[in-house]
């Protein structure tokens, strides 16, 4: 070794004499380059690579036309109002700031858990309001009873008019239709039958709200917690 730093310092002293250069001195004291037969470090593969796999029964996300994406990850019937009014707040934010209509912006609104019971209409609340008013610990606002329409249905269609889609969730929907034939003594088979039948527009059902946030995320909608 040290016959082989005295020998380098006399090749870089040898270049600077006779006006090799910089690069060629430095090369001589590199022995990892490339001359030294050895290759240059390589990038390792794989980083930055993964991508979402795509599924058939998600492409309704990507037909939603819009510039900008966005979902509401609702959870409950506080949920699901919040999620109603910032809707509201992102068309007018977007039209105000931005020049953008209702075309340009994708909303999605989940409801799972406690907040599956709004995705559908008012003849599913005259029938069952009482059971999904127990189910889910749920009373009219306005009146503190079991609610015999679906509260929030006005400001659901003024936003499924705009182009808002709604994913609920399948396994809630099971859970409810059970509850419901426990209640009735009717068969949940039935009953959750009769759920789909009675969705709001806009409707899809998703085999469970929390992989439909996830799956919008994959499909490049940012995700706004809603209760």
């Amino acid at each position: 070794m040290t016959a082989r730093r005295s020998f380098l310092a006399r090749l870089g002293a040898a270049a600077a004499t006779f006006g090799l250069g910089h690069s060629t001195a430095l090369a001589a004291r590199t022995p990892h380059s490339a001359q030294d037969g050895l290759a240059a470090p390589k990038p390792r593969s794989g980083a930055g690579a993964w991508e979402p796999a795509r599924h058939e029964k998600d492409d309704w996300l990507d037909q939603l036309p819009g510039k900008h994406r966005l979902v509401f990850d609702g959870l409950s019937p506080d949920g699901v109002r919040e999620a109603l009014q910032f809707t509201g707040n992102f068309f007018t934010g977007n039209k105000n700031g931005y020049g953008l209509d209702a075309a340009d912006v994708a909303v999605v609104i989940v409801m799972r858990h406690r907040a599956t019971q709004f995705a559908f209409t008012d003849a599913i609340w005259a029938k069952y309001g009482a059971a999904l008013s127990e189910s889910e610990k749920f009373t009219d606002p306005k009146t503190g009873q079991a609610p015999i329409v679906n509260v929030y249905r006005a400001q659901l269609e003024t936003q499924t008019k705009r182009g808002v889609h709604i994913a609920a969730c399948d396994l809630s929907t099971h859970r409810l239709a059970a509850f419901i034939a426990r209640k009735t003594e009717a068969n949940a088979e039935t009953v959750y039958k009769e759920l789909v039948a009675n969705a709001m527009p806009n409707v899809h059902f998703v085999p469970a709200g929390i992989v439909a946030v996830n799956r919008a995320q994959e499909h490049g909608y940012s995700v706004a917690h809603a209760g």
